[in-house]
């Protein structure tokens, strides 16, 4: 038996009176998911437990079968682990975000998260020339990562009162009552604007009509993690497949393999085609395969609606259904997951904590219920409810 994970993140939404009181998953055209909505398990599931923030941290890891109440100690621990960066005991790891801070009548905001989507190339020349602002500071460390998202690891640093902010929680707003409660950190966003100002990367983004990156915001801080590996806990191997550390470190820490697809972004851009092709290639030699697509995620954070509807029905139509169609020339039987990890709802621009529609589909045992489709309201309806998102993954297994 081969069990598939298909992950859209951040695909759950709200209803948008631009869309008629509808959300983007009811707006958008899925009938791959809507098929698999009619002869699945059709529900809702708490992914992102009480008392945790609701990121897609917090929201794989449940997905993966691990409860963040015993496991989670922040994000960039995990992000570490997918660098190849490790974490001594007295070590504190910073997702850092090259961001756009804009002046408005002497006060600055968080313009954009993630600098209009910046090249990994560009962020990694940017990041080899900021390091530069850390070497006086004793045991820290820069390391370049995807696009927008990089890390900066503390050797032996401790702020037990620490607050930061996700900066995809303030687009748009003034970045004072944000920023972080410590010194050493506030020191780094200040240099890092200085040797940013006119940078030669930024001058060459401005000239495209691009936003440039003006600062590193820090953030999603935490301690190295320790969890079982999926052989330890159920006896399976697994490969993971997604553009961003976050999901690669997730899956390093079960034990997965971790497949590269060249031309993954974690934007619209990305290599929807490779993913699942990998996909297919990789239930050859494991028992589970998690696939993550981060472009829903990301559109919801930009606040577009089109952007969103598109990225959904990519997840869709580049996805699911060659993943389903090659799942059938396999003729081996199989249980799928299709789900998002939260929402991320367009008015808002970053994660909630809601429930999220899920479908578990059994090969062998398929049902029929016409007429349901993958939206959150028919998934409500259904009166199937998990509480706990991290069981989803021993339901999955079987």
């Amino acid at each position: 038996m081969k069990r598939i994970i298909l992950l859209g993140d951040g695909m759950a939404d709200e209803p948008l009176p631009e869309l008629g009181s509808k959300t983007p998953l009811e707006c958008a055209r899925i009938p791959n998911m809507d098929r698999l909505a009619v002869s699945g398990e059709l529900g809702m599931v708490r992914t992102v437990k009480e008392g945790f923030p609701p990121g897609s941290d917090v929201a794989n890891m449940a997905v993966m079968g691990l409860d963040p109440s015993r496991y989670y100690t922040g994000r960039a621990p995990i992000e570490a682990v997918s660098m190849g960066v490790v974490l001594g005991e007295g070590d504190t790891a910073f997702r850092i975000n090259l961001v756009t801070i804009s002046r408005r009548d002497g006060t600055l905001f968080m313009e954009d998260y993630c600098s209009d989507h910046i090249s990994t190339q560009e962020a990694g020349a940017l990041i080899e020339d900021l390091k530069s602002i850390v070497q006086d500071m004793p045991g820290a460390s820069m390391h370049p990562g995807i696009e927008y998202r990089h890390l900066l690891v503390l050797r032996g640093y401790d702020n037990p009162g620490l607050k930061t902010t996700p900066p995809h929680d303030i687009t748009g707003e003034p970045v004072d009552a944000y920023l972080p409660n410590d010194e050493l950190l506030m020191e780094i966003i200040r240099r890092s604007m200085a040797l940013l100002e006119n940078h030669a990367v930024n001058r060459s983004r401005l000239s495209r009509g691009l936003r440039p990156a003006t600062a590193l915001w820090p953030w999603g801080e935490g301690k190295a993690m320790r969890v079982p590996t999926l052989e330890q806990e159920y006896g399976i191997t697994g490969a993971m497949i997604s553009a961003v550390d976050l999901l690669k470190g997730l899956g390093k820490l079960r034990g997965m393999e971790v497949i590269e697809v060249p031309g993954a972004t974690g934007w619209l851009d990305t290599n929807y085609e490779g993913k699942a092709s990998s996909a297919l290639e990789a239930l050859g030699r494991h028992d589970l395969v998690y696939v993550h697509v981060e472009a829903p995620d990301e559109a919801g954070h930009s606040g577009s609606v089109e952007k969103k509807i598109q990225a959904i029905e990519d997840f869709d139509a580049r996805i699911v259904g060659p993943v389903l169609e090659g799942l059938g020339r396999l003729g081996s039987p199989f249980r799928l997951l299709v789900m998002p990890d939260h929402p991320t709802p367009i008015c808002k621009k970053t994660h909630t904590a809601d429930p999220v529609p899920y479908i578990l589909y059994d090969s062998g045992a398929p049902g029929k219920t016409p007429g349901r489709r993958f939206t959150e309201a028919h998934a409500r309806a259904t009166g199937v409810f998990v509480e706990e998102g991290s069981s989803m993954l021993a339901r999955l297994i079987g």
